[in-house]
C-alpha cells in the first residue's frame, strides 16, 4: 500500500522518537489514508486513497 492521498499528495513525513533518557532515533510518521471510492471532476468513479484531512473537508465526493 502506498500510503499517499491521490487528492493532496500527503505521504510519509520523517521526525525522532525520543526516549526518557532523550536518545533519539529515526523514525516515519505515515499518514492516515483510506481506501475510497469517489467522482472526479471529469465524472468518472475512481477507487483510490484519501486522507482523513481531505474526507473531512469535504475535498471529495464519495460514492
Amino acid at each position: 500500500m502506498s500510503r499517499v492521498c491521490s487528492v493532496c499528495g500527503k505521504g510519509r513525513t520523517s521526525g525522532n522518537n525520543v526516549s526518557h533518557s532523550n536518545r533519539k532515533t529515526r523514525r516515519t510518521f505515515l499518514a492516515n489514508v483510506q481506501k475510497v471510492s469517489y467522482k472526479k471532476a471529469d465524472g468518472t468513479v475512481v477507487n483510490d486513497y484519501v486522507c482523513a484531512r481531505c474526507l473531512k473537508g469535504n475535498k471529495v465526493d464519495r460514492v
